[in-house]
C-alpha cells in the first residue's frame, strides 16, 4: 500500500522532501490550528458514516459522498474522490474502513497533485523579474485589504523592499484600510484621492517602485462584480497602464476567496475568472470555519494553484499553500 499519509515509505518521496525543508514546526502547528474546525467536523463525519462497517462498501461509498458535499468539497471533485476510492478497493481487494483515513488523505493528496503546481521557497521574488508586481482581486468582505497587508509583511520578512498601491478607489475605508497596513508593516503605500482613476493609481505606484528600486508592488482594486463587463474594463485598463511602466506587469493575477463561504466561494471564483485572468488564489478564514474542504474542490476544479491560505489574524497566519500538508493535517497526520 503505497501511503504518503501514513507509512514513512511516502510516494514521490524526493519531491516531497523538497517541498518540506521550508516547512517548520511553527508553521505546522499554525496549519493545524487554522484547520482543527474542518478537521473535527470532516473527521467526525467521516467516524460516524463507518461506523459499524467491517469493509468499504456501497453504504459506506454513500456516506462519504454526503460528508464531502456537506463540506463543501463540492459534486464534481467529491465524485473523483469517490471514483479514486472505488478503484483503489477494487485494486486492493479488500480494505477495512480501519484503513480509509490512510485511503482518503492519500488519494486527494495525489488527485490534487495532479495539478502539476508547485511551490518554491516562501515569499520568494523571482531575481529576473523585479519589481514583481502582484494585481489582487476578489469582493468586499472577503479579506482581500488584509491578505495584501499580510503579503506585504511576509515579502518584507524574507527582504524585500515593497510598495502597495490603493486602487481602490471607490472606498474610502478600503485606501484608509492599506494605510493602516503600510504603517503597521513598515511599507510605502501610494493613494490618490477617493474617487480617483484606478489605472492612474496603479500606474503611479509601479512607476514610483520602479523609481525606487522595490522588489515587490502589490495593488489593490475595488471588489465589485456588479457588472461583469465594467469589472473587465476596469482591470484590462489597470494592466494596460501598468504595462507602460513594467512590460510584464502584473506577474499574478491573485484572487481573493473567503473559505467561510463554502459554495459561493466556488461561484465568486467562475466570476472572476471569467472577468480577468486570474493565474493564482488565496483562500481566507478558513480557521474560523468547517468548510475548509472548499480549498479542496477550488484547487481541483479551476486548475488554478491555490497559493496562498490565510488561517488567522496574525501577521504569520497567512501562508503558503502546500497540498501535502494540508492534506495531511486535515486527516489528523
Amino acid at each position: 500500500m503505497h501511503n504518503i499519509c501514513g507509512n514513512a515509505a511516502a510516494i514521490r518521496k524526493k519531491q516531497v522532501m523538497g517541498i518540506f525543508n521550508f516547512f517548520s514546526k511553527e508553521k505546522k502547528e499554525i496549519l493545524d490550528k487554522g484547520l482543527s474546525k474542518t478537521k473535527e467536523g470532516v473527521w467526525g463525519k467521516i467516524t460516524r458514516a463507518i461506523a459499524g462497517k467491517s469493509k468499504i462498501d456501497d453504504d459506506v461509498l454513500d456516506n462519504l459522498e454526503e460528508v464531502f458535499i456537506t463540506s463543501d468539497v463540492g459534486v464534481d471533485t467529491t465524485l473523483k474522490i469517490l471514483d479514486r476510492i472505488q478503484k483503489r478497493v477494487a485494486r486492493d481487494k479488500y480494505v477495512g474502513s480501519a484503513e480509509l483515513n490512510d485511503l482518503l488523505c492519500e488519494e486527494i493528496t495525489e488527485l490534487l497533485a495532479e495539478n502539476n503546481t508547485e511551490v518554491g521557497v516562501d515569499f520568494e521574488v523571482p531575481s529576473a523579474k523585479r519589481p514583481y508586481v502582484i494585481m489582487v482581486v476578489g469582493v468586499n468582505g472577503v479579506g482581500k485589504t488584509t491578505t495584501i497587508g499580510k503579503l506585504a509583511y511576509q515579502f518584507k520578512k524574507a527582504g524585500n523592499k515593497v510598495v502597495l498601491g490603493a486602487a481602490d478607489t471607490f472606498r474610502a475605508a478600503a485606501v484608509e484600510q492599506l494605510d493602516i497596513w503600510g504603517e503597521r508593516v513598515g511599507v510605502s503605500v501610494v493613494k490618490q484621492q477617493m474617487g480617483s482613476d484606478p489605472a492612474s493609481v496603479a500606474f503611479d505606484t509601479v512607476s514610483s517602485a520602479k523609481a525606487q528600486g522595490a522588489d515587490v508592488v502589490i495593488i489593490d482594486t475595488a471588489g465589485r462584480l456588479h457588472n461583469k463587463k465594467g469589472l473587465m474594463d476596469e482591470l484590462t485598463k489597470i494592466k494596460n497602464v501598468m504595462r507602460k511602466v513594467l512590460p510584464d506587469a502584473p506577474n499574478e493575477v491573485l484572487l481573493v476567496l473567503d473559505g467561510s463561504t463554502g459554495q459561493n466561494a466556488f461561484e465568486q471564483a467562475k466570476q472572476f475568472v471569467a472577468a480577468t485572468e486570474v493565474n493564482e488564489l488565496a483562500i481566507t478564514k478558513l480557521d474560523g470555519t468547517a468548510k475548509g474542504g472548499v480549498v479542496i474542490g477550488i484547487s481541483d476544479q479551476f486548475k488554478i494553484p491555490v497559493k496562498y491560505i490565510g488561517l488567522g489574524e496574525g501577521m504569520e497566519d497567512l501562508q503558503i499553500f502546500r497540498k501535502e500538508e494540508f492534506v495531511k493535517s486535515l486527516f489528523g497526520k
